[in-house]
């Protein structure tokens, strides 16, 4: 196949590229320095040097067989339905007709499922309470699995650790100053994943795309972890003098970061053999934490 990734460099993008390419496929990368486009060619992925507003990647559109939208950044909300505007245009002008439609790999996330201690939810569940930071996603998910124009799917990454932490990031540093501190209160569960589990599900996704359209897959570890057994072995693994806190969330985002999802993905496994592999958060925290 040849894939376009979105966002090629980044926490979700690199592993997923990589992977592609690994599995035997040409992967081009959007890059917007020169160091990164050199980046990704050490990879073996091809380099498109521009931002994803720009032009320099939508000429590709004419032979791809998927394009994989892993962008991130606080303009998500704006850029992704510009993004697939601009894709299902492009798709309509430059693919000669009776070509097969173009599958385009939408990244949400389970925030979109909304903040409960209590209710189990799947890959099928109705969306009824998003987290208030991804409440416009809902909207942009039906727009790209109703699309006539591409073959839309989309995959839901749950909480993301490993390698540099994404999120758990800041508490891992603050660990290191010395104190753990994060949003929340006591009883909270995190649903995970590892991106390069994340990343053999893309693969998969993508390998499989003339069969999936208009799914929506959830992407987390097949059990939840205690945020209270989190702290308290991040405590122990960074030596922190103190013992672990919880504040009250100051913004929309710790919001988000002090949310609860039960999230229980069927559809990934039951369709494509999908399955995490990589040990768990608390279990590979040492690991984690020392990366």
């Amino acid at each position: 196949m040849k894939v376009l990734v979105l966002g090629a460099t980044g926490f979700i993008g690199l592993p997923a590229a990589q992977a592609l390419s690994r599995a035997g496929h040409m992967v081009y990368g959007l890059a917007r320095t020169q160091s990164k486009a050199k980046m990704l060619a050490a990879e073996e992925i091809i380099p498109v040097l521009g931002d994803v507003d720009s032009d320099a990647w939508i000429p590709l559109i004419a032979t791809l067989d998927a394009i994989l939208d892993a962008v991130g950044g606080p303009d998500q909300a704006s850029l992704a339905r510009t993004t697939l505007e601009r894709v299902t245009k492009a798709a309509t002008e430059l693919r000669p007709a009776g070509a097969p439609l173009l599958s385009y790999i939408y990244t949400s996330g389970t925030w979109v499922q909304g903040d409960s201690r209590t209710d189990v939810v799947t890959d099928t569940t109705p969306i009824v309470r998003p987290v208030e930071l991804v409440a416009w996603r809902p909207a942009i998910e039906q727009l790209v699995v109703r699309s006539t124009a591409v073959n839309g799917i989309v995959v839901r990454p749950a909480l993301l650790y490993g390698r540099s932490a994404s999120i758990l990031a800041p508490l891992f540093k603050a660990a290191s100053q010395g104190r753990v501190v994060w949003p929340g209160t006591p009883g909270g569960r995190y649903s995970v994943i590892h991106p390069d589990d994340l990343a053999d599900l893309y693969v998969r996704v993508a390998e499989k795309a003339s069969l999936l359209g208009g799914k929506i897959f959830d992407a987390a570890n097949p059990s939840t972890e205690s945020v209270d057994d989190l702290l308290q072995k991040l405590v122990q693994i960074s030596g922190a003098k103190t013992p672990y806190e919880y504040r009250k969330p100051e913004n929309l985002f710790e919001e988000a970061v002090q949310s609860t999802g039960l999230v229980r993905p069927y559809l990934a496994n039951t369709l494509l053999g999908w399955c995490a592999k990589k040990p768990g958060l608390i279990d590979g925290l040492d690991t984690y934490y020392a990366a």
